[in-house]
């Protein structure tokens, strides 16, 4: 009696201990986000709208209305990971940190490159009043309203080093692996993302106006806003690859244009960005 009893407890603890071991899963890396850094770096294109922009100086006063930009793509190329090359394409990098499961703040900097397109026609309304001695003189008038082409002699102007968006973002972060029927999210995770951003424009204008000598040094110019929302596929828990449509408008109301501190130009204008990005995510 009592050897049964014995085996009895032996054969029910055996199930006991089965059941309990068929219960406890292993937590997977990617169940949870709070705590967790993301880091990444990619290239991007832009469209930027038609804006005015106004040149004020000792000698002049004057806006162009309606101009014509685009941006200046460097396709696929081994510079986006060349550390002694990397600003020279349209790049963009970001730094970040999970708050809850939901919620991330980041740092970042889009380097988009804007370029006024060149020889267009453009209305003109304002004055020019250079000293006759000066090239630029050529163009001195009062101007209302009338159409004049953007020679390189009159104005070549571009933020090509570029149109430097640095911002802080608030972000959501979803998972939405189960809508495809995925079972081991540290395998492969799909996931979506919003986002608000707000910062500060720190281009690097190359502007020749009026065969005056450039300014080309680093100026902090103006404001800019963005709202965006991507598509975030992690690999193997750690890294993953990330595409984002971002649109935004950009304020910069104080541009270097020259070596005169008397020079300015002033813009508005909205964009519309599409990046391709490769990060990793990770606990310290």
């Amino acid at each position: 009696m009592f050897k049964t009893r014995f085996f009895l407890s032996i054969i029910l603890s055996l199930i006991t201990l089965s059941l309990l071991a068929q219960e406890i899963k292993p937590t997977r890396y990617t169940a949870s986000n709070k705590g967790k850094f993301f880091v990444s770096w990619g290239g991007n294109r832009t469209s930027f709208t038609n804006s005015d922009i106004t040149f004020k100086g000792a000698d002049y006063d004057f806006t162009l209305t309606d101009v014509k930009s685009h941006d200046k793509p460097k396709g696929w190329h081994i510079d986006y990971i060349n550390p002694g090359r990397m600003t020279i394409p349209q790049t963009n990098a970001k730094i970040g940190y999970f708050i809850n499961e939901h919620y991330t703040v980041a740092i970042g900097l889009d380097h988009m490159k804007y370029v006024m397109t060149q020889n267009q026609t453009a209305q003109i309304d304002g004055d020019i009043n250079m000293p006759i001695t000066e090239p630029g003189a050529v163009f001195n008038g009062l101007y209302n309203n009338v159409p004049i082409q953007l020679t390189e002699d009159f104005l070549k102007f571009e933020h090509t080093d570029g149109l430097n968006f640095i911002y802080s973002e608030f972000s959501r972060f979803d998972d939405i692996s189960s809508l495809f029927n995925i079972k081991n999210t540290d395998v492969f995770q799909v996931n979506i993302t919003e986002g608000i951003g707000a910062g500060v424009l720190y281009p690097k204008t190359n502007a020749t106006l009026l065969s005056k000598e450039r300014h080309d040094d680093f100026h902090i110019s103006g404001y800019g806003v963005a709202l965006s929302a991507g598509l975030h596929l992690n690999f193997f828990k750690y890294f993953y690859i990330r595409g984002d449509v971002k649109g935004g408008f950009i304020d910069m109301n104080n541009i270097r244009t020259t070596k005169s501190n008397a020079d300015s130009a002033s813009q508005s204008f909205f964009y519309l960005q599409r990046v391709i990005s490769l990060g990793g995510i990770f606990k310290l």
